[in-house]
């Protein structure tokens, strides 16, 4: 029995049925649970009565797709964070990634799941079909099948990291701008959401991100919303101090009955002088960076011009030393 999984062909035999042992203990977990409670019976009440009648064109398709949804609602807990915090925060992170949909943590954790099985099996057929000699050694064979899989699972989670990043630097690169061309709007007398509609269309072509931020509080302000909620909401998505101090200034120029022309035009005389700063502080950096560079291809290359004939001399004349005495 034990001589059947020895071998390449038995460790894919063996994978195999450990993954239809976990397929099926995910399917039994799935559809195990199929007690309603009141709230549910509530809620397929109001859906019967709102739903069409058997008469109707588009009552079979409609009922295919809403089978179909509750299928792959049933794994919902496989997709997405079954904690409450923990889904509000990854909802966070991808809306700062700029993906603001619906179902974005659960098409971001089954792009995870999908490339890590995806790569894990590329992987599997390499070592065991493709080029099975060049891994014979079970390192080898570990590190094959180990690397890929994680390579598909955590992927995907450092690129949305660094779409985050890029956002930031984007919004924070482009802020005084809109700032300037916020006071114009605003001194030239059109109200603040106005010109917050205007510069976010102004700006979107050379920033596109702080174009789309400022483009949803304007809409969010047309729905109905307080504007300091959605200032708020602002500071949160991007989660910059330059933002979250805008907001700041705003709501509190809005709350005391201060001039919003002068609480922009200072803020934004101040937002150019910490651009001014952080201009001067990369370019300190860069001495220090470049100093280690210049060390490794610069300090050789010198040695070398400098010694390397005084070297050649010295060998000359042991040789010639040396075939002398003999």
């Amino acid at each position: 029995m034990l001589e059947m999984f020895q071998g390449g062909f038995g460790t894919i035999m063996l994978l195999g049925v450990v993954g239809m042992v976990l397929v099926a203990i995910a399917g039994y977990a799935a559809i195990g649970d199929r007690s309603d409670d009141p709230m549910s019976k509530l809620k397929g009440q109001v859906a019967a009565s709102e739903a069409p009648k058997a008469g109707s064109k588009d009552f079979a398709l409609r009922r295919k797709q809403s089978k179909r949804f509750a299928m792959l609602d049933k794994y919902n807990k496989f997709l997405e964070p079954t904690d409450e915090q923990e889904l509000s925060g990854a909802r966070q992170r991808m809306i700062q990634a700029g993906y603001h949909g619906k179902h974005a943590v659960r098409d971001f954790q089954a792009l995870q799941f999908i490339l890590a099985i995806s790569l894990l099996l590329l992987s599997l057929l390499v070592v065991f079909v493709i080029l099975p000699d060049k891994f014979e050694s079970l390192p080898m064979r570990a590190m094959a099948l180990t690397l890929p899989m994680l390579i598909g699972y955590f992927g995907p989670r450092r690129w949305i990291e660094r779409r985050v990043e890029t956002r930031k630097e984007e919004i924070i690169s482009g802020f005084p701008d809109a700032l300037d061309m916020l006071l114009i709007c605003v001194e030239a007398g059109q109200s603040l959401d106005q010109s917050i509609q205007r510069v976010s269309v102004e700006i979107y072509n050379t920033y596109p991100a702080l174009g789309e931020e400022l483009a949803t509080v304007s809409e969010q302000v047309k729905a109905g919303r307080e504007r300091s909620e959605v200032l708020k909401d602002l500071a949160k998505r991007c989660d910059i101090s330059d933002i979250t101090s805008f907001t700041t200034v705003m709501i509190q120029a809005a709350a005391y009955g201060t001039s919003i022309t002068d609480a922009l035009r200072v803020f934004a005389a101040e937002m150019r002088d910490k651009r001014i700063m952080r201009a001067e502080e990369k370019a300190n950096i860069l001495p220090t960076k470049m100093t280690l560079g210049t060390m490794m291809f610069t300090v050789p290359p010198l040695l070398i011009i400098l010694i390397g004939p005084s070297v050649v001399g010295i060998m000359t004349e042991l040789n010639g030393n040396a075939i002398t005495g003999m």
